[in-house]
């Protein structure tokens, strides 16, 4: 079986979130993205801001380097929307945070931000809930809490159940109390990974 890494830093951080997409996923460790940063401002198709990478210079994001069936790429290109607000780099440089090694990733960078908007409640959720699930550094988590979030009113919205049902899968039974900070599942993460810069 062939296979590809790819670098998730959103919602796919979860490993629920993306094995129910690519069942083959398996997670080959954290890394370290350098001149990068996740803001959620990547217009997606239901209104809402969704996680992408911005330039800057000084900085860099974790994120989980996955391994999977090379045949399931596009799988996660149709559910990434390539072509619809992503593009994918198949050699995005990261960093494994396990040894220093640089691996060469696929990853999908927007092609577009709109800087008023901000993400769903869920969907945030499965970001801390990936990103604690992954032990990154206590200032990422931070970031992530502190970023704005909206309520989605539709309550039957497809993605919205799927992204709960992730989050149920991994043990997460209120995606409310991810959000502030109260999920007793969630372990506190580790200080620090790296300094964030």
């Amino acid at each position: 079986m062939h296979t590809s890494l790819y670098f998730a830093y959103g919602s796919n951080l979860l490993s629920t979130r993306l094995v129910a997409r690519c069942p083959s996923a398996r997670v080959v460790g954290t890394a370290m993205t350098e001149g990068w940063m996740v803001s959620f401002t990547k217009p997606g198709a239901d209104d809402s801001g969704k996680a992408g990478l911005v330039q800057r210079e000084t900085a860099c994001h974790p994120g989980v380097v996955y391994e999977l069936a090379t045949e399931e790429m596009p799988t996660l290109d149709r559910f990434e929307g390539l072509g619809h607000g992503y593009s994918r780099d198949d050699d995005f440089a990261v960093t494994m945070l396990g040894n220093g090694e640089t691996v060469s990733t696929a990853t999908y960078m927007p092609t577009r931000h709109d800087p008023a908007l901000i993400p769903y409640d869920w969907y945030l959720a499965l970001c801390i809930a990936g990103a604690r699930e992954h032990r990154f550094d206590a200032a990422m988590v931070d970031a992530f809490h502190a970023t704005s979030f909206k309520p989605d009113i539709v309550d039957d919205r497809p993605a919205r159940l799927a992204g709960i049902e992730a989050l149920q899968a991994a043990g997460h039974h209120s995606w409310q109390e991810i959000l502030q900070g109260q999920d007793p599942l969630i372990e506190e993460p580790q200080r620090p990974l790296r300094d964030l810069g």
